[in-house]
């Protein structure tokens, strides 16, 4: 990956408040609205973003789990990856208006638990990542202390029938985004601090490289501004230099150090960061804070000329300058 000189400043504008903790993934209709999911279980709906005071919240379904990421379909419902419950169909309009329908709870046999970021394809085909078949999303640390490498890309055809995996072995699947043109999907690994490139099409199908190695940070969830726009990706935590060491020692010690971390309190760092990279791995923005008030940038989306924020932590969403295009 070819990287920019320098990270130049992440300049927050405002934040708003959501009545609800962890709006860990964000994602923008046609309208400018941001969607998001919280830890109660209950989609969001963000409407008038350029004033929190007058900034409206509309609660759209609950989906009785933990919804993680989101996307919207061109019938205009929405494809949520809920952490405790599978892959999920929420009925944004109409009769069907609040209605949750399970697409995928079990993959092979195997519950489908830790469903972590999901795209549609033009042909139908719904694409997602699951972070962990080891650990819960509440020892999510576990997972990344341990180096499980459980991760998984998964596909829902369409038309029925069940989900298919279609790579292993990931460091913490999350954020997902297809090329411009289809022909492959990039898997943020978080655990890995990289993103991976899978080949749909040509030659090279079904096989993965890494696309984007050694990032500034650990990537989280991943928004595409448009079929030509750069990947934008979250980065939820700088390099931890001391979890590099640790990956690099004997299972057994991994293992020990997971066991301490499911049960350890977490608190992030005052870091916020954002990447923007193209469709060769190019680093075309990187944008940080390092006093940041709003941690653990989960998510990132771009709508009105302004970045939206998101976060597994916060109790809303940060509103920042967005960066000029080069």
């Amino acid at each position: 990956m070819e990287r920019a000189t320098a990270p130049v400043p992440l300049h927050p504008l405002r934040y708003v408040a959501i009545g609800g903790r962890g709006p860990e993934d964000v994602v923008a209709d046609d309208r400018g609205r941001v969607l998001t999911g919280v830890e109660d279980g209950r989609i969001l709906r963000l409407d008038g973003l350029a004033d929190p005071g007058t900034a409206r919240v509309e609660v759209l379904a609950e989906t009785g789990g933990r919804p993680l990421g989101l996307e919207l379909l061109p019938d205009g419902d929405l494809v949520v990856c809920d952490a405790e419950r599978g892959l999920l169909r929420v009925g944004l309009g109409g009769r069907a208006a609040g209605s949750v329908d399970v697409l995928a709870d079990s993959v092979s046999g195997e519950s489908l638990r830790g469903c972590s970021n999901v795209v549609a394809l033009s042909d139908g085909s719904l694409y997602f990542t699951v972070f962990s078949r080891r650990h819960p999303l509440r020892h999510w640390m576990a997972d990344l202390v341990e180096h499980t490498g459980t991760g998984r890309l998964l596909r829902l055809p369409p038309g029925g029938g069940g989900p298919e995996v279609l790579l292993e072995g990931l460091q913490f699947a999350n954020g997902l985004a297809p090329s411009a043109d289809e022909s492959c999907l990039v898997v943020a690994e978080t655990g890995a601090r990289r993103l991976t490139r899978y080949r749909l099409t040509g030659p090279r199908a079904g096989t993965a490289e890494p696309l984007a190695d050694g990032l500034p940070g650990m990537p989280d969830n991943i928004w595409r501004a448009g079929g030509s726009g750069p990947l934008w990706v979250a980065l939820a935590a700088p390099p931890v230099p001391p979890l590099d060491l640790l990956h690099r020692t004997p299972p057994v010690v991994r293992r020990a150090a997971g066991r301490a971390a499911a049960h350890a309190s977490f608190r992030p760092t005052g870091y916020a960061g954002v990447l923007a990279v193209d469709d060769d791995g190019t680093t075309v923005h990187h944008l940080t804070r390092r006093r940041s008030g709003f941690r653990m940038v989960t998510s990132v989306c771009l709508t009105g000329g302004h970045l939206v924020l998101g976060s597994l932590r916060e109790r809303g969403i940060a509103v920042c300058e967005a960066p000029t295009a080069k």
